[in-house]
This record gives C-alpha cells, structure tokens and sequence, in this order.
C-alpha cells in the first residue's frame, strides 16, 4: 500500500510540472504534434533580423525619437561602452531577445504548456495552450505571458504551428547586442508562429512580430534554428563569467587578474568618495 501511495505522489507531482506520465490522461499524442524535441541551434547571425547587417542596416521601423536612441547606443558601442545593454551585467535577455539563441534551446511539449529552455540567464518560456484567456492582472517578467494555441496543417487533426501571444513584460530588454531599443513603457506584444520546415524536419522556424511603442508599425522577423544530432550541454552561467561592472552608469572591465579597468577612451574613473583615500 505505501508503494502505491508513493507512486501516486509521484504521478501527480509530475501531473503539476506537465510531465507526460504513460498510461495517465496527461500523456501527449505524439501523432498530433509536430516533433520539436531535441537542441535547436541558431544558423548564424546574431543581429535581430538575421537577413541583414546590424546596426543601422537592419533599417528597424524606428520613430524618429527611437532612432536617436539607436544611433546614440552604436555611438556608446563604437566608444567601447556597453551601458545599454543589460545582458553585459547578466541581467535576462527577456522577449524577445531571447529568441535569439544565444545558446540552443529547448522545446518541451506537453498537452497544457510549452516550455521553451535556455541555458544562457537561465531563462525559461512558459507557453500556456490549455484554452485559458488573459488574466485581469498579469505580474511583468523579463518572459512576459504567453498564451498559445496549436493550429492544423491538415485535415486530418495534425498540428503544423504553435501560434503565440506574448505581454506582461518588463525591462531594460533590448532586441539585440547592438542596441535596438524597446520602448521604457514595457507595452510590448510579441506575436509569434513557431513551426518546422515542411522540406527539413530539423530546420525550425520562429515569426516573430514585434508590436512596440518604438518602432512605427509591427515589425515582422523570421528567426531560423537548425536541430543539433547529438547535441552537447555546456553550462553558462553569466553571474561566474561574467567580467563586466556597471557603475554609475558607465560600463567597466574587470580583469582575470581582479583589476578594474575602462572601457572607453578618456573615461572616468568611478567615483571613491565612500572609501578611504589612500596617502600615497
């Protein structure tokens, strides 16, 4: 009796994390579903819209407010200074940066949630596909809130797409290491059709749509992943690599050797006021 009991609790335990448990109404029918598992990797590019240059070349929809921003961090970047962007003191990449795939990605498919993993800031998707609607109150994170549905390709109730539906974010987030801005307001909504390449079943594809009080209209971007054979996991953990210092709001480097040292030509040393100033 007390195995049984052990076995239930188990079952239901990994019930709660939407594990797929055989022989139990959670299990997924992976006749439905499109087979995403494994490590997806990105081809290449890192810039936000993989089809073009970085930087000014991506020929973002920016107002002309937000284009001053843009042109001020390719400025700080060119200077050697990283104060705009937050990953360089390992704050999360958020959405949707994070699609980027710094480092390959995970998808795990269950019938209620799709989870999308990272290794890079730890960064981990929840995308919700069990029919619920928006909350009245959403609590902004780096990932926001994704609502997803699983669209037919056929007849025949196969799944083609996941189409999802992303808000309820917060920053700083950029869109890319070279300084494409995201509005302060955090009103961001970000759209996206995540499905495999009818051709290449180890090639995926993400269109994301960015809706954002920066940029003039919906910005629309294909992101490409290719589906790595025996993919090996590396751990990243930003907090232990990390030689960065954000101070004051100017970037600073910190040597193997423990050193602070600049960033910038001609920049500042920080100030020392709270410490002792030595004699010599």
């Amino acid at each position: 009796m007390r195995d049984r009991n052990s076995l239930g609790a188990i079952v239901i335990a990994l019930a709660s994390l939407g594990a797929t448990v055989p022989g139990t109404a959670w299990a997924l029918d992976d006749a439905r579903y499109p087979d995403v598992r494994g490590v997806w990797q990105r081809p290449g590019a890192a810039q936000w819209d993989p089809t073009k240059p970085p930087g000014l070349r991506q020929q973002a929809p920016l107002t002309p407010r937000f284009q001053a921003v843009l042109e001020a961090n390719l400025a700080t970047a060119d200077a050697g200074g990283q104060e705009y962007n937050p990953q360089v003191i390992c704050m999360p990449s958020g959405m949707p940066r994070v699609m980027i795939a710094y480092e390959p990605l995970e998808l795990i498919v269950t019938p209620d949630i799709t989870y999308i993993r990272f290794d890079q800031m730890g960064e981990n998707r929840r995308i919700y596909t069990d029919g619920r609607g928006w909350p009245e109150k959403i609590t902004p994170s780096f990932e926001g809130y994704s609502i997803g549905r699983w669209v037919e390709r056929d007849g025949e109730g196969r799944y083609g797409a996941l189409e999802v539906e992303t808000r309820g974010l917060k920053g700083p987030r950029t869109l890319d290491a070279s300084g494409l801005p995201l509005h302060p307001d955090n009103q961001t909504i970000i759209k996206e059709r995540i499905y495999l390449d009818p051709a290449n079943r180890n090639r995926l594809h993400d269109q994301i749509t960015t809706i954002d009080h920066v940029y003039s209209r919906p910005w629309t971007v294909t992101r490409d992943y290719n589906r790595e054979a025996h993919p090996i996991w590396v751990e990243t953990n930003c907090n232990a690599e990390n030689h960065y210092v954000l101070l004051d709001k100017e970037t600073y480097f910190i040597t193997v050797d423990g050193h602070l040292m600049p960033t910038k030509k001609n920049q500042p040393a920080p100030d020392l006021k709270n410490f002792e100033q030595s004699s010599r």
